[in-house]
């Protein structure tokens, strides 16, 4: 099983994310859930949310303390979070940011992680023509774990966003191509 846990704020879609890649991966015939965990909080406040994905059914039912992937959709959140507390040992940090991996490795410090970085809200921008940063992660996701193709995404994003389905998958599929990343 993989667990991912999304750190966005809200309004830029991290709960969309885990959604997204849920039912990607359950297309593809894998099992998978995903939830949120958020109190009253507010666009722009900090928000998590979480994805299992595995080959056999998930039994589990809990929030996910010890994830293998990161996902951080804001390149601000880092300094007032920490996105990698519980991160099992050899786990994926996947950074929405304009820096190298390298400098995010001499950053947080730790050299048992695989860091991978794409620069998600300026392909948000150019592709989207705003910098929510959701779908532009998942290409960057699905390269630094090869747990899906890009192709998965097509039937989800085209239910979930109707007409701006291509544009979404168009920015998934850069994000897929720039990113990044710096194996442990």
């Amino acid at each position: 099983m993989i667990e991912i846990r999304f750190h966005g704020r809200g309004g830029q879609g991290a709960v969309t994310s885990a959604e997204l890649l849920a039912v990607a991966a359950i297309n593809e015939g894998k099992y998978a859930q995903a939830f949120p965990s958020f109190g009253p909080e507010r666009r722009g406040a900090p928000v998590i949310a979480f994805a299992r994905i595995d080959n056999a059914p998930i039994l589990w039912r809990s929030q996910i303390y010890n994830p293998d992937v990161v996902i951080v959709l804001d390149s601000a959140l880092p300094k007032i979070v920490d996105v990698t507390q519980g991160m099992k040992e050899n786990g994926i940090l996947i950074l929405n940011t304009k820096e190298k991996p390298e400098e995010i490795r001499k950053e947080i410090g730790k050299k048992n992680l695989k860091i991978a970085t794409v620069d998600a809200t300026k392909i948000a921008r150019e592709e989207l023509g705003r910098p929510i940063t959701n779908t532009t992660m998942l290409g960057s996701l699905i390269k630094a774990t090869r747990i899906l193709k890009p192709e998965a995404f097509r039937e989800p994003m085209a239910h979930r966003f109707g007409k701006i389905a291509d544009i979404n998958l168009n920015a998934l599929t850069r994000a897929y191509k720039e990113t990044v990343i710096l194996n442990t």
